[in-house]
């Protein structure tokens, strides 16, 4: 198994895992209490630096249980975080969206995110004028 390398923020809590021998996923713990005003957006920290390997992206996403449990999603549906993301500075920080009517507060240690190593690649483009074939009709042209 690949190792990567990872800064925790604060030593007292415990390094991301992997929950179950299937999991894809692991779960990032929320460094500090983290007020999300109703309606708004906040950045909640996630306690680690990580250096992503060549070729990979790491993906952030919310836990499936927190928009039932907390009443926070991620505005974007995910995070990408690129390779060249690892300064000192760059702490892992999980962007929620309160969708609720009240004040919600993210509490250090809650496990709302979960981040995916995803393997990619890069390309260089080719414009053309036109490119033939025929079109399926446009957005939502699968309903």
């Amino acid at each position: 198994m690949e190792k990567i390398i990872i800064k925790r923020i604060d030593q007292a809590l415990a390094l991301p895992k992997y929950e179950t021998q299937g999991a894809v996923a692991f779960d990032l713990l929320t460094r500090v209490d983290t007020l999300v005003p109703a309606g708004k957006i906040a950045l909640v920290p996630a306690n680690i630096i990580v250096k992503i390997p060549k070729g990979y992206m790491l993906m952030l996403a919310s836990r499936s249980s927190t928009p039932l449990k907390k009443g926070l999603s991620t505005p974007h549906g995910i995070g990408v975080i690129d390779t060249d993301y690892h300064g000192p500075e760059d702490e892992l920080k999980i962007q929620v969206y309160n969708f609720t009517d009240s004040d919600i507060t993210v509490t250090r240690g809650d496990r709302i995110a979960q981040g995916i190593f995803v393997r990619v690649d890069r390309f260089e483009f080719d414009e053309v004028d036109q490119i033939d074939a025929p079109s399926r009709g446009g957005f939502g042209s699968t309903n």
